[in-house]
């Protein structure tokens, strides 16, 4: 970067208060001669977090019960469950996991996830939700409680993954879920989905039951998601590589099937055993037509998915959409494992927001960036840091056939080893992405990553602390305030940490941080219509050691402009929190509690001996009716 561009920089940024503003800087990690400021230097530069008035409700204590716990005047009423039947009449749940696999297809799918919720066209009271289904949990999913042991077994997890889209209807006693809805279907692990994109046909994409690599069966391991401007949902492919595995104990796995950390039997799923299409020794290729950003269009249940190959093959954490000055849609992705990277994609074409049909292969053309970070000033009153999008385009930086690159398909496949070539900034773990509605202002979630500090891992800019236990959410301005600038600037919104047990020290946290709000690994983020952040959690929940004060996995909220975080919401034993939609209102509020009782000692939902244990997204309200966070 040109000193006059930096220049160029500065005169654009916003002030102190806006960019960084006085409460946010207190959750800014400062890296200085190669350590983390202490708390004290933050606390003596910095001034103290002031109460927000944007945050409308009392800081939650942590809690470890088998329960939903909000603060008084909120309630929660489950929307909808794994094994709940979309249809009237369909096959009933069976709490001893006894379900076959063709009635897990009629049934909601399992660890629930990102989620978007779709306001129906003209009618205030109706809508659909797409709500992704990550994974399984043997334990409960299976009636033997192991890894799968059969073909039957592989597939009723398949069929418990994916997406689920539901009708939704609000009455006197809010939104509920309407069984029986035309809408109501799942997209699993064996529907058919379209090939779109530069890697459409590649050889890297052909198998003997797709020669042609324009049809691959299902989408699965689904994160969190995206909701675009045309009415459409994306899915997010995370840990598909989890899925696969080799018959042949001897096989040598290529250096891009390391990238992915395939092992010969995976001791999640062990599906390649009884499924030869997760067998890497008889068919290399089906590990490539996974990891993509998968488009449905929620409103017709006719319409076939996409995956949509511009976007790069990782494994996608959610999808976060903006537009440029200029009207493109700009798309902002993290790949969460520790060491990978911060992309984002800009399409070729503006949107038509008169024509929403007109948009729907917008994501087919565009150039796919990645991000690389500098380690910042080390300025103790404007703590910040710059970095440059670099382009990922064959010919470009590179990305040349001597580099394994001879087109276009070849860089989105290898999306990790494009972005490795370039020099991107290696992050501890980027998970979610959100835009802020007030001032455009992107914040990513960075959960953990216990491999920060070794090789090829250095601690420094974003990611400031080695052996990081609890994450850190990093924030960026793009150049002049426009998505579609190749430079930005970045800080720290927020270091996470314990202030009890680790008192004095760069793991207590940053300065937003005490023992009444502390948290580890945020993971969801999104923002409301009035400008709150919310934090969800998916960490360790032990409470003790490095964890003791922390409870169970949480929901807090944050006033981007003060600083101040308040815990609003703990959930029940063993779960994550994920997933976060709103009624257009804010009135009612979508939030997923995944694997509860993951390690056992939950009964929730349903609290009924001899019931496992379920997936559920529950609909928050306020007693009053009123705005949720207000």
């Amino acid at each position: 970067m040109h000193d006059d561009q930096l220049t160029d920089l500065e005169r654009l940024t916003l002030s102190r208060r806006r960019f960084i503003g006085a409460g946010a800087l207190t959750g800014a990690a400062l890296f200085l001669g190669g350590g983390l400021l202490s708390r004290s230097v933050l606390a003596d530069s910095i001034s103290s977090t002031v109460a927000s008035p944007l945050l409308g409700f009392a800081n939650l204590p942590a809690a470890t019960a088998d329960t939903i716990t909000l603060p008084p005047g909120y309630s929660f009423r489950p929307l909808i469950s794994w094994g709940q039947p979309l249809q009237k009449g369909g096959p009933a749940f069976k709490g001893d996991g006894s379900n076959s696999a063709a009635e897990q297809l009629l049934q909601f799918g399992d660890n629930t996830d990102g989620m978007s919720f779709f306001p129906w066209p003209g009618d205030p009271d109706r809508a659909l939700m797409a709500i992704n289904n990550e994974y399984v949990n043997y334990r409960y999913l299976l009636a033997h409680g192991g890894l799968p042991k059969s073909a039957e077994d592989v597939r009723k997890a398949q069929n418990a993954e994916g997406v689920t889209v539901i009708e939704v209807r609000r009455g006197g006693d809010g939104w509920a879920f309407v069984q029986g809805s035309p809408y109501n279907r799942r997209v699993h692990g064996n529907l058919p989905i379209e090939v779109s994109g530069p890697a459409r046909g590649h050889e890297l994409l052909k198998t003997a039951a797709d020669p042609l690599g324009i049809e691959v069966l299902g989408t699965f391991q689904n994160c969190s998601s995206g909701k675009t401007p045309w009415g459409t949902y994306l899915t997010c492919e995370e840990n598909f590589s989890d899925c696969f595995g080799s018959s042949d104990a001897n096989l040598q796995f290529t250096p891009d099937q390391k990238r992915f950390s395939v092992l010969h039997a995976s001791a999640e799923n062990d599906w390649h055993r009884f499924d030869p299409r997760f067998d890497i020794a008889r068919n290399p290729n089906e590990l490539n037509r996974h990891g993509w950003i998968v488009e449905i269009d929620p409103f017709d249940p006719t319409a076939k998915p996409i995956k949509r190959t511009a976007l790069g093959r990782f494994k996608h954490e959610n999808a976060a959409l903006a537009t440029t000055g200029d009207g493109r849609v700009v798309v902002y992705m993290g790949d969460d494992e520790r060491g990978e990277f911060i992309y984002k994609f800009i399409t070729r074409d503006r949107l038509d927001r008169d024509d929403a049909k007109a948009n729907r292969h917008i994501l087919d053309q565009g150039t796919l960036y990645v991000a690389r970070f500098d380690e910042g000033n080390g300025d103790a009153d404007h703590p910040k840091g710059r970095g440059r999008w670099i382009e990922l385009t064959a010919g470009k930086h590179g990305l040349t056939a001597e580099h394994g690159f001879a087109n276009q398909a070849e860089v989105v496949i290898r999306a990790r080893q494009a972005g490795t070539h370039v020099g991107a900034t290696r992050m501890d773990r980027p998970e979610w992405i959100t835009v802020s509605p007030k001032d455009g202002q992107v914040y990513c979630t960075l959960t953990n990553n216990s491999k920060r500090g070794e090789p090829g891992q250095p601690v420094g800019g974003p990611n400031p602390r080695a052996n990081n236990l609890y994450g850190q959410i990093l924030r960026w301005r793009e150049h002049g305030d426009d998505a579609a600038a190749m430079d930005f600037q970045w800080d720290l919104f927020v270091v996470a940490g314990n202030p009890v047990v680790h008192a004095g020290t760069p793991q207590a946290g940053s300065h937003a941080i005490n023992a009444d709000n502390m948290f580890n690994s945020p993971d969801g983020v999104g923002f409301d219509g009035g400008g709150r952040l919310w934090i969800q959690t998916d960490g360790k929940y032990s409470n003790k050691g490095d964890y003791a004060g922390m409870g169970n996995n949480q929901m807090l909220c944050a006033d981007p402009h003060t600083g101040e975080i308040r815990r609003f919401m703990v959930g029940p034993v063993g779960c994550e929190v994920t997933g976060l939609a709103f009624s257009p209102d804010y009135r009612s509020m979508f939030v997923g509690i995944q694997h509860p009782g993951e390690e056992g000692g939950s009964s929730f939902p349903d609290h009924q001996a001899g019931v496992h244990p379920r997936s559920t997204v529950v609909v928050i309200s306020r007693d009053d009716g009123g705005v949720i966070g207000a």
